[in-house]
């Protein structure tokens, strides 16, 4: 069974999945937040995902940030409409500015490096891939 994570947007969601093996994080797509349940019920019909992950913004000082209340109706609605998959928030204070660094790391021209949707689905991997390490140490 598949791993998937999020970064959570208002305007995309950057959406990350594991083999079925769970050994890799790849980047799967971006969605519109209105899109999103009807996307993962298409997704569910052909793939098995045992958990989701959602990065949980927060400030430097580990408060709620300003798009915490919206992460918080998303993690909402994944739990109503898919309550057999569990839900397990992740720091995700760096992933943004370590996504934009890991495209420009890779050579990609400045106009991909600022494609928004971009960041947001290696945001998602990056998110992914902390989780699986994380849970990897206990």
């Amino acid at each position: 069974m598949r791993i998937m994570a999020f970064d959570y947007g208002t305007k995309r969601i950057g959406i990350a999945v594991t083999d079925p093996l769970q050994i890799i994080a790849t980047a799967l797509t971006t969605i519109h937040p209105n899109e999103i349940i009807s996307f993962l019920k298409q997704y569910l019909t052909s793939e098995s995902v045992e958990k989701f992950i959602v990065g949980k913004p927060l400030r430097m000082d580990g408060s709620d940030s300003q798009s915490a209340p919206h992460v918080k109706g998303f993690i909402r609605s994944l739990k109503k409409n898919f309550p057999e998959i569990p839900v397990v928030t992740i720091d995700e204070r760096f992933t943004s500015k370590m996504a934009s660094s890991v495209i420009a790391q890779s050579g990609m021209g400045k106009g991909k490096r600022q494609e928004k949707s971009l960041v947001d689905k290696v945001s998602a991997v990056i998110i992914l891939q902390s989780y699986m390490e994380s849970s990897y140490l206990h």
